[in-house]
């Protein structure tokens, strides 16, 4: 459903942190994206010639980023034209359980459901799998749209 520029063209995550790579289908209160895991990320480029089953599995907080991009692709879907000019910023999250790692090689899907929405706050769930098998389960994250102007510094 979106590209991988289409999905650049959407957040405002850049290398080495947009960690969406395309979104297979999204509905009016859910989403499915993908990210493939590859040794040439950055948070590879540390390892010796013979890492170890633990150095080689994704990190986790990065499978949280992931899937939060994901909801927030969803989130700025659904707030149309009232997203522009917004800063989406996370909140909270609760109920995240880790399955089994991601290593590279592995194409992680993630599924994001919209749970419950109040104005401008947004909270989703959902998880991630691989290969069809649980690798991530996302009981609620909070996201909200605040004006950027408002987030700015005040002049020095």
């Amino acid at each position: 459903m979106l590209t991988a520029a289409q999905v650049r063209a959407t957040l405002p995550h850049r290398y080495p942190m947009l960690l969406v790579d395309r979104v297979l289908d999204a509905g009016e209160d859910h989403i499915r994206a993908v990210k493939a895991v590859t040794l040439n990320e950055p948070w590879y480029a540390r390892l010796g010639p013979r890492p170890t089953p633990d150095e080689l599995a994704y990190p986790d907080f990065l499978l949280i980023e992931s899937w939060t991009q994901t909801a927030g692709i969803l989130a700025k879907h659904l707030a149309g034209d009232t997203a522009d000019g917004q800063v989406m910023l996370f909140g909270s999250m609760s109920g995240i359980e880790f399955h089994r790692r991601a290593f590279p090689g592995d194409t992680v899907e993630h599924h994001a459901r919209l749970q419950r929405a109040v104005d401008d706050t947004m909270i989703f769930e959902g998880g991630s799998t691989v290969g069809g098998e649980p690798l991530l389960t996302v009981g609620g994250i909070t996201m909200a749209f605040r004006p950027g102007e408002a987030l700015a510094p005040p002049p020095s």
